[in-house]
């Protein structure tokens, strides 16, 4: 298991407690976490990080309306949402660093 991976499975971690109890900067924690783990994403697989990191974010509240647990369903998938927003802002950069380096 490489570094990455292993980051990755932390931020997973870190997702789920934070859901139940308050983790200071535990936002800030799993963008930092995402940008790492973003260094090594394949090519192949760049697409569908993005369409996670969206998805994720953008649909974690339907979770909401579930009762007794949805509200901790919606904050554990946002949470890893914003893992895998820092993943594809990483991917992001490194196109464009690729793109116009000199």
């Amino acid at each position: 298991m490489n570094l990455q991976k292993i980051l990755g499975l932390l931020g997973i971690v870190l997702a789920v407690v934070g859901a139940f109890v308050t983790i200071p900067y535990a936002a800030a924690i799993l963008l930092i976490l995402g940008l790492v783990v973003g260094t090594s994403v394949l090519a192949e697989h760049h697409v569908r990080v993005m369409v996670s990191a969206l998805v994720l974010t953008g649909l974690a509240n339907l979770f909401s309306t579930i009762p007794g647990v949805g509200s901790y369903l919606a904050t554990i998938f946002e949470s890893i949402g914003v893992l895998a927003a820092g993943a594809a802002f990483m991917i992001i950069l490194r196109n464009l660093y690729a793109r116009f380096k000199p």
